[in-house]
């Protein structure tokens, strides 16, 4: 299933910068035992620009050896769509259930290349597709029509949407929130969950999002605190931050993204305790 609470999981990195096995089977663990229904790896969260390919693979491969069967979406897409099939077909060999492209960043094609894009990755794999739609990061916005023109797709099958103007079921497409803050917008629109961040942390609260309609509004306003502290900086510098003071070793980042300043840690440290997340650290 591509939905309910998938979380982008962060990349787990040792003391020299290396892919931290361990941690990451500690950390899926985790959470698929604390709200999550599957996991993302290699997506913007877990700094995928910074990865190898190499090292890409061997996340999905200990995600799927370690998730024992829930859903692990493979982040393949990238600006270069030879690149994105290659590595497509790679997480089909690793044994990923679907895939999340993101819409092609720095080269801004224009929207004949964005669904030739879409298109040529689909025709590669049976895998499913999740388009990715974040204009913060890629300078490019998908529009409603165009979204729905990829859902007819054949295996392009649902977007994360990270904007939050023009907002609306997609025929074709299953709607994911791409942003912690909107879940309960999303789901009142018909959506089939989010692919979230702050379910590394209260990923049992924003679960109860997707299944209690009638308070999963007040459930979200009880959380936004935690999810501002969260965007202190940029992502995902602050949930490294978060899940290093609750006792989940992450490690650190690799450049150009630096550890949160002593004023941010502060902020996320106030935001973990009020939601009483310190208490057993």
């Amino acid at each position: 299933m591509i939905g309910g609470i998938l979380t982008a999981m962060v990349t787990p990195f040792g003391s020299g910068g290396e892919l931290n096995e361990d941690a990451t089977a500690r950390l899926i663990h985790h959470l698929l035992d604390n709200g999550s229904d599957g996991l993302v790896l290699a997506g913007s969260t877990g700094e995928a620009a910074t990865m190898t390919d190499d090292e890409k693979i061997r996340l999905w491969e200990i995600g799927v050896a370690e998730s024992g069967g829930a859903t692990v979406i493979a982040g393949t897409g990238t600006n270069d769509t030879r690149h994105s099939i290659e590595l497509t077909e790679r997480a089909a060999e690793a044994g990923a259930d679907a895939v999340l492209v993101v819409t092609p960043y720095y080269v801004r094609p224009n929207r004949r290349g964005i669904k030739a894009h879409y298109e040529a990755i689909a025709a590669a794999t049976d895998l499913p597709i999740v388009a990715y739609n974040i204009p913060s990061r890629t300078a490019t916005d998908m529009p409603n029509d165009l979204l729905a023109e990829l859902g007819q797709i054949d295996n392009v099958v649902a977007v994360k949407q990270a904007r939050y103007e023009d907002m609306a079921a997609i025929d074709g497409l299953d709607l994911l929130a791409g942003n912690d803050d909107v879940l309960a917008r999303t789901m009142d629109l018909g959506g089939a969950g989010g692919i979230l961040v702050a379910s590394h942390l209260v990923g049992t609260e924003m679960r109860r999002i997707v299944d209690e309609p009638d308070r999963r509004h007040e459930i979200e306003d009880g959380l936004r605190d935690l999810y501002q502290a969260l965007t202190v900086t940029t992502n995902p510098i602050p949930v490294k931050a978060a899940l290093n003071m609750v006792g989940q070793d992450v490690g650190g980042l690799r450049l150009p993204l630096v550890a949160a300043t002593e004023e941010e840690k502060a902020v996320i440290r106030a935001a973990l305790e009020r939601h009483q997340l310190l208490a057993a650290v």
